[in-house]
């Protein structure tokens, strides 16, 4: 069976438009080019693709089934053009890198430090971002790579992904807290109790019922705002499991182990990025220093 992707992408257009002289608009072509090229569509494919009035088009059962099939080969089809043309050229003058709020500033650190040593030109942008701000961003390239929690979502189309690890989240509290003293088995039911502190980043993406574990708990937009009101005994939050080796919080605060909770709260992260030759390079850099910082993460423990 022999069609070509102008075909899917007037399909595509038509199904979505569900007018032909709407989709003629978006391709540049003639209504009836289009009418034509859909009628040579439906030749090959063997079944009426849409039903026609005057006023409207409406996609047939067969229409439906064809379409996500139709939309993916066209996406493939985009990924092979970029990764084509990124062949003919150098590598990138800057990229950016986005990020949810809770990763570890030291895991982002860690990946700075090593494109600094393999990239000493390359400008690199490092900006937080909500999930959706960053599927968002992949999808118009402003984005070239981001680092996501992926505990009930699925990768953007047209992306490459990579699955990272976990990074476990347990109870901080200030070392003056009444807490830290109580014996290990009702340390949980205190911090049930207790005010905590929640960033606003675990709730914009749809983690409620793993982070919070107190009735009484306020949202901050900041880990450093969390961790300062924490040390004012003020309440307490979750912070990544090895937060201790940060001399700051080693400090000021103290990790609670109590047995409920005792390996921490674990949230998957991946790596999402475009697909293209420079970035493919990139990446292996990216990979290097977060396999090393969780490397490191996993030895303090």
């Amino acid at each position: 069976m022999k069609f070509s992707l102008e075909q899917l992408q007037a399909f595509v257009y038509v199904y979505e438009q569900r007018s032909f002289s709407k989709a003629a608009i978006k391709l540049e072509r003639h209504r009836t080019t289009v009418g034509q090229v859909i009628a040579n569509l439906e030749d090959i494919v063997a079944v009426d693709l849409f039903e026609r009035t005057p006023r409207w088009v409406e996609p047939t059962e067969e229409a439906h089934l064809l379409y996500h099939y139709a939309k993916q080969t066209l996406s493939q089809a985009g990924a092979f053009d970029k990764i084509a043309l990124s062949l003919a050229y150098g590598g990138l003058e800057s990229v950016t890198i986005a990020y949810s709020s809770f990763i570890p500033l030291g895991g982002i650190a860690s990946i700075r430090e090593q494109l600094a040593l393999d990239y000493p030109n390359m400008k690199v942008n490092l900006l937080v971002r909500s999930q959706a701000e960053i599927r968002a961003g992949l999808e118009d390239e402003t984005i070239h790579f981001a680092i996501v929690n992926t505990h009930n979502g699925s990768a953007v189309s047209n992306i490459d992904y990579t699955m990272l690890g976990d990074i476990s989240f347990v109870p901080y509290v200030a070392k003056s807290n009444e807490i830290v003293s109580l014996p290990a088995d009702e340390q949980y039911l205190a911090l049930k109790e207790s005010r905590q502190f929640i960033l606003k980043s675990f709730l914009d993406e749809d983690m409620h019922k793993r982070v919070i574990l107190s009735a009484n708990y306020e949202v901050v937009d900041q880990f450093a705002m969390a961790i300062k009101l924490s040390q004012m005994d003020l309440g307490w939050t979750l912070l990544p499991k090895n937060s201790s080796s940060i001399d700051y919080i080693a400090n000021n605060l103290i990790r609670v182990d109590c047995k409920k909770i005792e390996s921490g709260i674990s949230i998957p992260l991946s790596l999402w990025n475009l697909q293209s030759k420079p970035i493919l390079e990139i990446k292996k850099s990216i990979n290097n220093a977060i396999n090393l910082y969780l490397k490191k993460s996993s030895a303090d423990r």
